[in-house]
């Protein structure tokens, strides 16, 4: 039985959003999607749907995602996930490039997201691709090492995390030069803490909404890693390892999405991924892998050919096409 015949599945027939030729796109989401599934993997799908000529004429958006926790299926409104696309949202940006296999259903608006999907593409992989994989990583490598690891190399690895999450802060906010904010670390009578991170801070003619936000992005770091439960134990490892797995995957995409390769959902390099995730790489080779990964990433960043932002006019060029198909059918 194919898997959209199955009961579970009658909402694609039932629901009108679904219905008259608006589904757009139904793919493979998550390990089915990657390559990395095992034999009892969770089956998601993921898709797009589109508008009503009378939501297009009457500016009368649906703005939330289709979800079926049943099946774990989240299908999206085409006005939510362009606005996600446009900031490379890796959730939805790798809809847009799985394999012809790993399609369900398309139509000609489907067809024609997908041979545009360069259109979303910017330097933006960097931020939303590398910058939440390798802060994850080293949120995993201090979970892992809280009970070895002295306090002030506990605090190096938020340091690092704050340093990365900084290299994105370009694209968000406006520039500052070298000098005029340092972070670094040093001795402090705060109690139960050997060394402490400070920060010296010293601009002129600075935007106070800006640096309210690169304060609060730093501050969120800090807060992620107090958030950490200890989890170094045996029966947590399989979780562990999926989790650096999927990590790195990430990081493999992004670095391809900023290479000009465009989006390779389905990896490659999955045997390798896999083993990832069955445990043959210890933590700490496994922080060992991230660093290269974290170093390739830098440099496709520093030499991509990808614009900074998308190009918006070009983005509306291209829902302006698919809104006038849509109205005219």
């Amino acid at each position: 039985m194919s898997l959209l015949n199955k009961k579970e599945y009658n909402f694609l027939k039932e629901d009108e959003r679904f219905t008259n030729k608006r589904l757009a796109l139904l793919t493979y989401g998550g390990s089915h999607a990657y390559g990395t599934n095992n034999k009892g993997s969770d089956i998601d799908l993921r898709g797009i749907y589109l508008p009503t000529k009378q939501e297009i004429l009457s500016m009368t958006y649906e703005e939330k995602p289709f979800t079926d926790k049943i099946t774990d299926t989240v299908i999206y409104p085409l006005k939510q996930i362009v606005e996600l696309l446009c900031n490379c949202n890796p959730n939805t940006i790798e809809i847009l490039g799985t394999r012809e296999e790993d399609i369900f259903a398309i139509n000609d608006i489907g067809k024609i997201l997908r041979e545009n999907a360069y259109v979303f593409l910017s330097q933006k992989a960097y931020d939303s691709f590398n910058g939440y994989a390798v802060s994850q990583l080293r949120r995993l490598q201090n979970a892992i090492a809280r009970d070895s690891l002295a306090q002030p190399d506990k605090e190096e690895h938020i340091l690092q995390s704050i340093k990365r999450r900084m290299d994105t802060f370009e694209i968000s906010y406006k520039d500052i030069c070298d000098g005029e904010l340092n972070l670094y670390i040093d001795d402090t009578d705060r109690e139960g803490y050997d060394k402490e991170i400070y920060i010296d801070i010293n601009l002129k003619n600075y935007p106070l909404r800006d640096l309210r936000s690169m304060l609060g992005e730093m501050n969120e770091t800090v807060k992620q890693y107090g958030k950490l439960n200890h989890r170094n134990n045996k029966k947590d490892e399989p979780h562990l390892y999926k989790h650096a797995m999927h990590l790195i995957r990430l990081m493999m995409m992004g670095i391809d999405i900023l290479e000009g390769k465009g989006i390779n959902t389905y990896r490659k390099e999955k045997d390798f991924l896999l083993d990832i995730r069955h445990g043959k790489y210890s933590f700490d080779e496994i922080f060992e892998i991230t660093n290269e990964y974290d170093r390739k990433f830098r440099e496709a960043k520093n030499h991509t050919d990808l614009p900074k932002y998308v190009d918006m006019n070009k983005v509306n060029e291209l829902i302006a096409e698919i809104n006038l198909q849509i109205v005219n059918e």
